[in-house]
């Protein structure tokens, strides 16, 4: 199978029509129903059912393999686009897998005074979801951004400390809270708590403690995002920590008086003793040390 048997494929499952398949790929139609008959006999199963004239209809096995297909399709663009942007300028990438922008905030600027200070050397930002760390153990990043709990146990890997996250109380602009230099737990009697949404575990002793102390009622979200709905629909408040602060504006982001707080790291390979890599290490604490 081959990237053109890939396009064919997927074009005739969008259509379901030979004809009008071949039209959009610029080929003719017995070559399309070529391509698909021998692509049916290399795997082994059949993709389309032929109807009356030209049409065609997509068989079980062939719904599932376009799924698939679909994704390989978007995986090799990805890549050739990828190489494309290296190829033209660069001789050497470092690829840095973050759960958001947010978690470190500076990179931006971080990556533009690395690479005017390092000719021919691309940061590449890859998002990841939060606490995944599969591409960076395989290989194919050269740094993580992470909690330390998460990875201080992991073979292999050399860590970074960066900062400290602090706990924040999340409210509308609106809220009387947002007016206050510090919240204490006191303060937000009477209130709903949003809990859960993916918390960090230093997260959840702070929240069980308020709720116990105060006494407060509290409503369980899903996930961050639902989380944030509900605070902006004024249905609660939540504690979060500051590295998921995306300083858009859209919320006030007051400290909370706690003691726990988060430690966010960098992780690189054990052994990984590159200078670009060292040297980008430099620049990532120099900025926080600012």
């Amino acid at each position: 199978m081959n990237t053109r048997q890939i396009d064919y494929v997927l074009e005739l499952a969008k259509t379901l029509n030979f004809n009008r398949a071949a039209e959009h790929l610029f080929i003719t139609q017995p070559t399309l129903t070529y391509q698909i008959k021998s692509l049916e006999e290399e795997i082994g199963f059949t993709i389309f059912t032929r109807k009356s004239g030209t049409g065609a209809a997509l068989t079980p096995a062939g719904k599932q393999f376009c799924k698939t297909l679909w994704n390989i399709r978007e995986e090799l663009k990805f890549a050739v686009e990828s190489g494309q942007n290296l190829s033209a300028r660069y001789r050497e990438n470092l690829t840095i897998g973050i759960p958001f922008r947010s978690a470190i905030h500076p990179l931006p600027k971080i990556i533009a005074e690395f690479e005017a200070t390092h000719d021919g050397i691309s940061v590449t930002p890859e998002l990841i979801p939060l606490a995944s760390s599969e591409k960076f153990l395989r290989g194919e990043q050269d740094l993580l951004f992470a909690r330390e709990e998460d990875m201080i146990h992991v073979p292999n890997v050399a860590i970074h400390r960066i900062y400290r996250s602090r706990i924040y109380l999340i409210s509308r602009l609106d809220d009387p809270l947002a007016e206050k230099s510090i919240v204490k737990s006191e303060d937000l009697k009477g209130r709903i708590l949003m809990i859960g949404g993916g918390s960090q575990p230093e997260l959840q002793i702070v929240q069980r403690r308020v709720i116990h102390e105060v006494g407060l009622n509290h409503f369980n979200s899903n996930d961050r995002e639902t989380t944030l709905i509900n605070v902006a629909a004024g249905k609660g408040i939540c504690l979060a920590p500051g590295f998921l602060n995306d300083r858009s504006g859209e919320f006030a982001w007051t400290p909370f008086d706690c003691d726990e707080s988060i430690s966010c790291i960098l992780c690189t390979h054990l052994g990984d003793s590159r200078k670009i890599v060292t040297d980008f290490l430099e620049t990532v604490k120099n900025f926080y040390e600012d």
